[in-house]
């Protein structure tokens, strides 16, 4: 007997898995340019994947976590500065 998931399902896991990889790639880039918009984003995604079943779990949580940590980033500069805006 041979097992496969059908053919939509497999491609609701590949979306997933895209999604997965975007979430770990938004939230990397968030951390060095536009935090406000990319964390977000990077959360999104990510929670959609892991919803979603990804096969990329690992990577899904990383995302989720970077996304957090730009937001946590975005936090610590609008305390220090007072402004969503910053510079090196």
């Amino acid at each position: 007997m041979h097992l496969t998931a059908p053919a939509g399902r497999r491609t609701a896991i590949h979306d997933a898995d895209g999604m997965a990889v975007a979430s770990f790639v938004l939230g990397l880039l968030g951390l060095l340019v536009l935090n406000v918009f990319l964390g977000p984003a990077a959360v999104v995604l990510a929670v959609v994947a892991l919803v979603r079943g990804t096969a990329r779990r690992g990577r899904a949580l990383l995302g989720l976590a970077l996304g957090i940590a730009d937001l946590l980033v975005l936090a610590a500069f609008i305390g220090a500065d007072r402004t969503i805006s910053w510079s090196l």
